[in-house]
């Protein structure tokens, strides 16, 4: 059982103000693996004020101070790399091969990524008669999930370390233990006492708190719209910025000259992964009417053979979802979908057979499914994919443009050159071709109602600096 109801302010592990405490369960047992206590208003307090007096130093670092700290930062993390994989394995639930390979490799990769990025980056250059500046934007509050754990805590606080901000972060309440180990990172890699702090909490408390809060300058959300909107109409009285990551039913397009085997079977493969619990996964099958027969022989062939099990166990199955709740509302979608008219093709309601424990879902696939359809519109953000047939390119477009998100969308041809141009016309942040992979180098975040703002790399920074000219 870990204890884990301090929080880290002003370079100290210190008790909370007023003693919640919360239990965080391990998903594939439903036991109780751990403790944290819930923050209040007056710790959130004492970690801005922290912060905010931080900042008077921390924003004046030379960039090679920042190097090299983000160097330390590294050794740091690769030295507890291990220890990272089975932190997040053990809060939700993901196997460890996939933890190892997947999830514990972000953090690694967006340190990486800063690193780089801070050495060539240009804070200040000259135009006409003036010299534009880039500076820290100041405190930033930093909310973030529970799907992809580090990965979402370090993209957001390592371009903040990198660029010169002070930081306060709430992670998922229900999977802080990654958390926990990554702020003693912090600690131990030597970073002035205020300029990273954490402290635990629920949206409710911690994160109001951190949204609304007259002397945090930035708020950075990943997580759902419905609360991504609460957010943003919360930070609007103090006028300051906010950038979200938000939700996503990204489209698969696979236009008629494709490999169909190859790409429904990589298709239902990637939407798996992490037992469909990923933001940008390609949850909605876009099929040429003429070859939809072929790729439901096809899907039908790839979902029999994926595994469900033990997340301890090593091998390329998935594991449980994160949440008894989390569980209960996948299986009302697909219970949602089976009402609408879809056809089930594989998997469906209930726990797969063997699993009485634990919040395993069957890997699930509905077909004769048309965009108006629920479980067409809304994420579900489980192993549930949706198959839609089209008849022509155009239809393809329009119907994976029918949405209100727009974070990633993926094409599948065997002509290049066409694929791009039908990626051009998708409204989407992000589109892989033919499985092409997003690099810790590139610009992730999305259009519409999949939030705005963008993470990763050099791109990630901007989003934590305020530009000034000085004309002479």
């Amino acid at each position: 059982m870990q204890d884990c109801r301090q929080f880290y302010i002003n370079g100290q592990w210190v008790n909370p103000s007023i003693q919640q405490d919360f239990p965080v369960y391990n998903p594939t047992t439903e036991e109780q693996v751990g403790t944290i206590s819930l923050g209040s208003t007056e710790d959130v307090d004492l970690a801005v004020k922290a912060a905010k007096t931080a900042f008077t130093t921390f924003s004046n670092t030379r960039v090679e101070v920042r190097i090299s700290l983000l160097e330390a930062l590294l050794k740091q993390y690769m030295d507890n790399y291990d220890a990272m994989a089975q932190a997040i394995s053990l809060e939700i639930g993901a196997p460890i091969d996939f933890s190892t390979n997947a999830q514990a490799d972000c953090g690694k990769g967006h340190i990486e990524a800063a690193i780089s990025a801070l050495k060539e980056y240009q804070f200040s250059r000259t135009l006409g008669n003036a010299e534009i500046v880039k500076e820290p934007i100041g405190v930033c509050g930093f909310i973030t999930p529970w799907n992809w754990p580090i990965n979402q805590i370090a993209c957001k606080v390592i371009p903040a370390l990198a660029t010169g901000c002070t930081m306060v972060l709430k992670p998922s309440e229900i999977a802080p233990l990654s958390a926990q180990l990554f702020s003693q990172m912090i600690h131990d890699a030597g970073y002035p006492a205020g300029v990273y702090n954490m402290v635990h909490g629920d949206g409710m408390g911690v994160g109001s708190a951190i949204s609304g809060h007259k002397d945090i300058d930035m708020v950075s959300f990943t997580g759902s719209t419905r609360a991504g909107i609460a957010i943003a109409k919360s930070a609007a009285d103090t006028v300051k910025r906010v950038t979200q990551e938000l939700g996503g039913k990204s489209p698969n397009i696979i236009l008629d000259d494709a490999d169909i085997e190859t790409a429904v079977t990589n298709g239902i493969l990637h939407c798996m992964s992490n037992s469909g619990q990923s933001c940008n996964a390609p949850t909605r099958m876009l099929v040429p009417a003429s070859r939809y027969e072929e790729a439901i022989a096809v899907a039908k062939e790839t979902i029999d053979k994926i595994k469900v099990g033990d997340p301890a166990e090593h091998g390329d199955h998935i594991g449980p979802l994160v949440s008894e709740s989390h569980f209960e509302k996948v299986q009302a979608m697909i219970l949602r979908g089976i009402k609408e008219g879809a056809t089930l093709l594989a998997g469906g309601a209930g726990k797969p057979e063997g699993f009485s424990t634990g919040y395993f879902t069957k890997p699930t696939i509905f077909t004769d499914v048309t965009n108006d359809m629920y479980i067409a519109q809304e994420e579900i953000f489980g192993p549930v994919l949706v198959m839609i047939s089209y008849e022509d390119e155009a239809e393809a477009i329009s119907i994976a443009n029918d949405t209100p998100y727009g974070l990633a969308a993926y094409i599948q041809s065997k002509d290049p050159k066409r694929a791009t141009n039908v990626a051009k016309k998708i409204r989407a942040g992000m589109i892989c071709i033919n499985g092409g992979i997003h690099q810790y180098t590139s610009p992730f975040g999305g259009f519409k109602q999949s939030g705005n703002g963008r993470e990763w790399g050099a791109f990630g920074f901007e989003d934590f600096l305020e530009t000034k000219s000085i004309t002479i």
